[in-house]
């Protein structure tokens, strides 16, 4: 069967049909430097089995993260994932279901999507939350435009301690709705910059803790600044995990909370699909973005639920709509209430005890070594260090010891200045042993 199954006369007729001489005048407006001067670097059709041996043979460059010592964290976090989570999400009603366009009718999905939104609302410590979004960079940019259409202001201030992704995710959405993003340089403890630059034209502060350093920060004082001038809050928080022993973003005055959902339920998978929270204030619930499950009853008075509010452009008027998201991430959602519903507030609680404990023992273990600063105050299960070397060569060299050592500043932001700065991280999948053997080879590593 061919892949391409149009003959040279029925490209021709196409062309001729839609008016343009040629299929080089269909690509007209993408610059030349954008567009390839011959074919794609890649063999020639082959059979089945060839191709699956030359995927096998670019699979196995990968290395799997359980495959040694594993420090990586920076927004995505290795956790256990039970192996009943991955057996419910494969059950055919689940794998098949998708958006509810008829959604009386998918009691089931509009059943995980209910229960989803009361766990979220829990651990945010906010009344309502939506269906999930893409992940938490979207989020945290849905949050921005949210707000801005709530205060009427055209400005965001993001804090030091911001993912730098996330930022980006920021303005990549804001800027083209005329929202300016003020970014704050970078900094492992951010508080007191956050508060002097907040001032009229503020719409939203943007404020991580844990941050992308790692630091934990009660953001009280922060919350009180911005509603003196008028502004909201929103907290982000890449691991969901720390929800299990941290103060919540409600209970430290947060208008908006969002997070990366990945850690619970959801193993790395090299990036994605990950699942996006996004939880707010209740008078806020009809500016936030996406769309909600609400509960009622039928008319023979039996428990049921509904698509309460829909503001997604899909639904609505393009021009009425809160946002043009087109999915909510469903099945990385359900994968997500189903560990919460194995761990509980008790298990949740466990875990993040263990994982606080792990990050403990890598962090005596890095400090007794010469040369090694640990940068962070206080923390979850990540923090950052500075090294005597250059943290990418450190880490380049540690991977050619089967040790994968964490995340080096420079890479997520080039221009922080930090290129002697790791990102560490240790979870429950951490064993002692990993943190022996990183402990051994740094030592060794720096010693040359």
């Amino acid at each position: 069967m061919r892949y391409l199954p149009l003959t040279a006369a029925d490209r021709s007729e196409m062309l001729g049909v839609i008016g343009a001489p040629s299929i080089d005048a269909l690509f007209a407006d993408v610059p030349a430097s954008a567009r390839l001067a011959g074919p794609v670097d890649l063999p020639p059709h082959q059979g089945e089995l060839e191709v699956e041996r030359a995927m096998g043979r670019l699979a196995a460059r990968n290395r799997p993260a359980g495959a040694g010592p594993f420090f990586c964290g920076a927004g995505a976090y290795r956790h256990h994932v039970p192996a009943s989570v991955d057996h419910l999400i494969q059950r055919s009603e689940f794998l098949t279901s998708y958006t509810p366009y008829q959604p009386e009718i998918a009691q089931g999905t509009l059943q995980v999507l209910f229960e989803f939104q009361s766990q979220v609302a829990a651990l945010t410590g906010l009344p309502v939350a939506n269906a999930s979004l893409y992940d938490g960079s979207t989020a945290c940019a849905e949050a921005v435009m949210m707000a801005a259409r709530v205060t009427r202001r055209s400005k965001a201030v993001l804090s030091g301690g911001l993912h730098p992704h996330y930022a980006e995710a920021c303005w990549t959405l804001a800027h083209t709705a005329g929202v300016t993003t003020q970014r704050l340089p970078a900094a492992i403890d951010a508080e007191a910059a956050v508060i002097d630059a907040i001032d009229a034209d503020t719409a939203c502060v943007i404020v991580q803790t844990p941050n992308v350093f790692g630091t934990v920060t009660d953001v009280s004082a922060i919350a009180e600044a911005a509603h003196a001038a008028g502004a909201l809050l929103v907290v982000v928080t890449t691991e969901a995990v720390s929800y299990g022993l941290l103060k919540s973003p409600g209970e430290m005055g947060a208008d908006i909370a969002v997070a990366e959902g990945q850690s619970i339920g959801n193993p790395l998978t090299f990036g994605g699909p990950y699942v996006g929270l996004f939880a707010a204030r209740e008078n806020l619930l009809r500016q936030m973005p996406g769309r909600l499950c609400g509960e009622t009853v039928d008319a023979e008075g039996k428990r049921g639920f509904v698509l309460t509010l829909s503001t997604r452009e899909q639904h609505i008027r393009r021009d009425k709509a809160t946002s043009n998201i087109c999915t909510n991430s469903g099945l990385c959602a359900l994968a997500f209430t189903i560990h919460m519903s194995l761990l509980g507030e008790t298990g949740l609680r466990q875990l993040a005890k263990i994982n606080h404990a792990r990050a403990r023992s890598l962090r005596d273990a890095l400090a007794a070594i010469p040369g090694v600063e640990v940068l962070t105050p206080r923390f979850f299960n990540e923090f950052a260090v500075r090294l005597p070397k250059s943290a990418v060569g450190v880490v380049n060299a540690l991977a050619a010891d089967g040790i994968i050592a964490g995340v080096p500043v420079s890479r997520l932001d080039p221009s922080a200045g930090m290129d002697d700065v790791l990102l560490v991280c240790a979870t429950e999948t951490t064993a002692l042993v990993d943190i022996a053997d990183f402990a051994e080879a740094l030592t060794q590593e720096l010693a040359q």
